[in-house]
């Protein structure tokens, strides 16, 4: 199993304990703040470091 599929299925399992436990609106408020951090520190990068961050990014597709 890859890295990415772990992760994933750990965020799977940590919101729905978080919906059985803190109630449906505090769960959904949690999860929409782990989505919205990386889009927000991503887009607060200047436009030279996000396209250093894309070109990482396909660097490491090829290898």
């Amino acid at each position: 199993m890859g890295k990415k599929v772990v992760y994933v299925i750990g965020g799977v399992v940590v919101s729905l304990i978080a919906l059985k436990i803190l109630g449906p609106l505090i769960a959904l408020l949690i999860v929409l703040g782990v989505v919205a951090l990386p889009v927000v520190a991503y887009m607060m990068l200047d436009p030279s470091q996000r396209r250093r961050v894309r070109a990482q990014g396909r660097k490491r597709l090829g290898s």
